[in-house]
């Protein structure tokens, strides 16, 4: 697989690193209309491709990528669905900890790879209903390379419409992020206190 092609999941992976729709319990359909997402989604990408044309420092568009994430991401889901069930036994302020810790990471991680997309384009298509929430379909395109595929979830469980998950070309965000934390957990002996404090220096 070539470079840039790992490279550009990577980077797309740490826009959302949300949940699933495999890894979350299906609902009844919601009231949330295909308008208001394919609308969301639309907000999301001109947000995106705004941050990475603004010629800002890496510092300050890991911050503004992290606010875009409060802003339209449905963390408190997101990091309870990438926890798994260690989220069932963590208390209230361990979840708190865990999702901010979590959300600092994943701007780190991936904010300082976004340069590469400065220039690329990006067209938001169709959406459709999906069990409880909406497929919105959109493509990308680098510079230069072919266009690919991002699929986002979106549902009003929490109150409002915002994204829960990605599929970049066949990659499941949640379901990578998952297990990559759960192999930070099991690498500390299943201690979520220590897991949180390492997360917050991680990325």
């Amino acid at each position: 697989m070539p470079i840039y092609m790992i490279d550009r999941r990577r980077v797309l992976l740490g826009i959302a690193a949300t949940g699933g729709a495999a890894l979350l319990p299906v609902l009844p359909a919601a009231a949330l209309t295909q308008a208001q997402a394919r609308s969301l989604i639309d907000s999301v990408m001109a947000d995106i491709h705004g941050i990475i044309n603004s010629g800002g420092s890496e510092g300050q568009m890991i911050a503004r990528f992290e606010g875009l994430f409060d802003q339209y991401g449905d963390v408190p889901i997101i990091a309870r669905s990438v926890l798994g069930p260690p989220a069932r036994s963590a208390s209230a302020s361990q979840m708190q900890a865990f999702t901010a810790g979590f959300r600092a990471y994943l701007s780190r991680k991936y904010g300082g790879q976004f340069r590469q997309f400065i220039g690329a384009t990006v067209q938001v298509n169709t959406a459709r209903q999906v069990q409880s929430f909406w497929e919105v379909e959109s493509t990308m395109t680098l510079r230069g390379r072919a266009p690919f595929e991002v699929r986002w979830h979106v549902s009003d469980r929490s109150g409002r419409a915002r994204f829960f998950n990605l599929i970049i070309e066949g990659v499941n965000v949640l379901a990578a992020e998952r297990q990559e934390i759960g192999t930070m957990l099991e690498r500390r002996g299943g201690n979520l206190d220590r897991m949180i404090q390492d997360l917050q220096q991680a990325g």
